[in-house]
């Protein structure tokens, strides 16, 4: 498996993984919305046993359960964590490297897109996300 490797944008905080990616998403609910600032959040799914991070990180817990790390020093959104997917960690594509060869799966969540929103992609869009978090297995 290909190394991926990411950093904030003033680099204080990097990561690397070589473990399996699980979902590769763009997100449109009005959560990530709000974290973000932007319409929808692309991320990748890794376990977080296999990302290995370098720097200090602050968490923001937005929700119960949900935890929302970003960069003490430039501020930079690295991922989101929640109960609801205890296997996973949700790295946002943006810190990617090299996010050249990124391309989301799925649209999720699409019932909150922005309204002024128009997709011209062939990628397929859920109004929620395609599995139960609770079964990874499920899809």
């Amino acid at each position: 498996m290909a190394e991926l490797n990411g950093q904030c944008m003033c680099g204080a905080v990097k990561w690397s993984s070589t473990g399996k990616v699980t979902r590769r998403l763009s997100c449109h609910c009005s959560d990530c919305q709000k974290a973000t600032s932007s319409p929808f959040t692309t991320f990748l799914g890794l376990a977080p046993e296999m990302v290995n991070w370098t720097g200090e990180i602050n968490h923001y817990e937005s929700s119960h359960g949900t935890h929302r790390g970003f960069c003490l020093k430039c501020g930079s959104r690295l991922y989101f964590r929640s109960d609801k997917w205890p296997g996973e960690i949700h790295i946002h594509s943006a810190t990617l490297d090299d996010a050249s060869d990124y391309i989301p799966d799925a649209h999720v969540v699409m019932g909150s897109a922005a309204s002024w929103l128009r997709l011209a992609d062939d990628i397929p869009k859920h109004q929620s996300f395609q599995a139960d978090p609770t079964d990874p297995d499920k899809e």
